[in-house]
């Protein structure tokens, strides 16, 4: 199937380019005070590059389980299954060739709507079971990007999808994310050890650099921990985060009834950067805000279980809401 490229409008003058590989989003432009769009996603100039070129996960679809499974192993129905790994020694957003690397079905597109469709076969990446999933991408008139997850399967099996999308409500050559107004509705994060593989067990963040409860600047405690790559157990399904960037007015609000979301800020680009739309991106260049199952959830019992059943398809919302 031939990579290509779709745009989605709306009456505003906000324009989302995705491709069907890896269904990336490759541009995410809104209009801007001086008459000029600003992009605020990070990604590469074209969707052949995505096929190409080495980069960290730009605003695909990961997948079939997103984020860390512990040694790229975990036991279901009795019998053990070990994973690509692709991290180390453990498994990361679906293994060397996973949801991101696909080129999926265009099952439908147009000016505001499009959904992808993929069959997954049974060992694919070491995983059992046919999964097919569709993710539907939508652009409302209300400036709100939201993304459909549906998943079925032959067999129990286990799924985890996000979109990986890198933010910079700055604009994506912008620089760094240090100045923008992050808060975080949540009490508590999943506690993971030096490898970020979770421990089973939830950190209050009460009086930690991880507490975004009341709205405050991502820089503000960042030297404490080196940045962030942490999930966080939402309260309830709704409003999950909201952005503010003073710069340029631009507020992104996150909804979702996923049971978590994980906080990302850029800090394993490699030290030389990474070539993207016409700019190298470097460390802290933008936030990502994954929603998703916590990490490591097929071999963490007291977990939101990622298992997908025959006769219990997993379906998932996330909206990215924008005002300018």
């Amino acid at each position: 199937m031939n990579i290509t490229t779709y745009k989605l409008t709306n009456k505003n003058g906000m324009t989302i380019t995705v491709t069907n590989l890896g269904c990336a989003i490759i541009n995410l432009e809104i209009p801007s005070k001086n008459g000029k769009t600003c992009d605020i996603v990070l990604g590469l100039n074209s969707a052949e590059d995505y096929a190409t070129k080495d980069h960290p996960y730009f605003g695909v679809i990961a997948g079939r389980v997103a984020n860390r499974i512990n040694s790229g192993k975990f036991t279901l129905e009795g019998k053990n299954y070990t994973l690509e790994t692709n991290d180390g020694i453990h498994h990361l957003h679906g293994g060397i060739n996973g949801f991101s690397k696909k080129v999926w079905n265009v099952d439908e597109a147009n000016n505001n709507n499009i959904v992808f469709s993929y069959n997954s076969p049974d060992g694919d990446s070491m995983y059992p079971g046919n999964l097919n999933t569709r993710v539907t991408y939508t652009l409302t008139d209300e400036n709100v990007l939201r993304i459909d997850y549906y998943s079925t399967t032959d067999t129990k099996t286990i799924c985890n999808l996000t979109n990986h999308s890198y933010f910079n409500l700055n604009g994506h050559a912008d620089g760094n994310i240090f100045d923008h107004e992050m808060e975080i509705i949540s009490d508590k994060i999943t506690t993971v050890d030096e490898n970020l593989i979770p421990t089973g067990e939830l950190a209050d963040v009460t009086g930690t650099a991880f507490d975004f409860r009341t709205a405050k600047e991502i820089g503000k405690d960042f030297k404490a921990i080196g940045g962030y790559d942490h999930n966080y157990a939402l309260r309830q399904p709704g409003k999950a985060a909201s952005v503010y960037a003073p710069k340029t007015g631009i507020r992104l609000t996150v909804y979702t009834n996923s049971p978590g979301m994980q906080l990302y800020t850029s800090n394993m680009m490699p030290d030389e950067g990474i070539p993207g739309k016409g700019v190298t991106y470097h460390k802290y260049s933008a936030f990502c805000l994954e929603t998703q199952i916590f990490p490591d959830a097929i071999n963490q019992p007291n977990f939101p279980s990622c298992v997908v059943t025959k006769d219990k398809p997993q379906q998932f919302y996330t909206e990215f809401k924008f005002e300018w």
